[in-house]
């Protein structure tokens, strides 16, 4: 007991001087030092709570045939699964990249989803935006211009949603299938793309909003469309799921899941 009082005795004087001293420093001081204190505290929770949250999602979308599944499969064991594979529920693993399998030291597992590209299941999308780090939009590049017109609805889809657009998702318009001698390049399939998408904003200026179901316009009115245009930032690479040249992809996730 004689030990809790002398410890009491102890406090009291600690707090009384505690008190002397903040009475002899100005108030301006005193204010000054409260309000950094204040901040700091508030900057260091702002920071733990962003780090906390940082999500190690990819989402792999595109049209059904595009190569989506075969991507998912050489980025989680470098195997494309002989070649052909449709999938009809969402492929979901959370994984290291199998290029980072021998690597030493810490690395971030990547959560990939593979979003099925059937027009009925696309709904699916919208389950994972939310807690996505970025989105890899695959486009079969053999097959591009019969697929032309769906490929650019989808995407325009994609990049007017509020969950895309307000979040600034990176996307990466993935054009799979290059190793193919036909397959079209990467800068051919981006200004094709680009001119399809100006052309459904101006079918679309016309429609009432009610009958719109976008959430945000794209580009910039009076101007010619461009990817460039985005909020988001939204580039274009190659890749062939079968081959496994899939540096572009991994380097992509790399950038945005760390």
């Amino acid at each position: 007991m004689e030990g809790i009082e002398q410890w009491k005795t102890e406090a009291q004087q600690w707090l009384r001087q505690g008190i002397e001293y903040a009475h002899q420093i100005p108030p301006t001081q005193l204010y000054a030092a409260v309000a950094v204190l204040l901040f700091t505290t508030l900057l260091l929770l702002i920071i733990r709570l962003l780090k906390r949250t940082k999500s190690n999602t990819i989402v792999l979308s595109g049209l059904s045939g595009s190569g989506k599944t075969v991507l998912f499969y050489q980025l989680r064991d470098g195997s494309s699964h002989q070649g052909t594979v449709t999938s009809m529920e969402p492929n979901e693993g959370t994984f290291l990249l199998h290029s980072e399998s021998a690597k030493k030291g810490k690395i971030k597992p990547v959560h990939v989803v593979d979003v099925p590209g059937h027009s009925r299941l696309r709904p699916k999308l919208d389950e994972f935006l939310p807690q996505a780090a970025g989105i890899v939009f695959v486009v079969d590049a053999l097959e591009f211009l019969p697929n032309l017109s769906a490929v650019t609805e989808y995407l325009y889809d994609i990049l007017t949603k509020a969950s895309v657009v307000k979040r600034k998702l990176p996307v990466l318009i993935c054009c799979n299938k290059t190793d193919k001698v036909t397959a079209h390049t990467k800068e051919f399939i981006r200004k094709q793309l680009e001119k399809e998408i100006e052309k459904l904003r101006v079918s679309r200026s016309g429609v009432s909003d009610a009958d719109i179901a976008n959430d945000y316009a794209l580009g910039i009115p009076g101007e010619v469309f461009s990817f460039s245009q985005c909020i988001n930032k939204v580039t274009v690479g190659e890749a062939s799921g079968l081959t496994g040249d899939i540096s572009q992809v991994e380097e992509f996730i790399r950038a945005h899941v760390k």
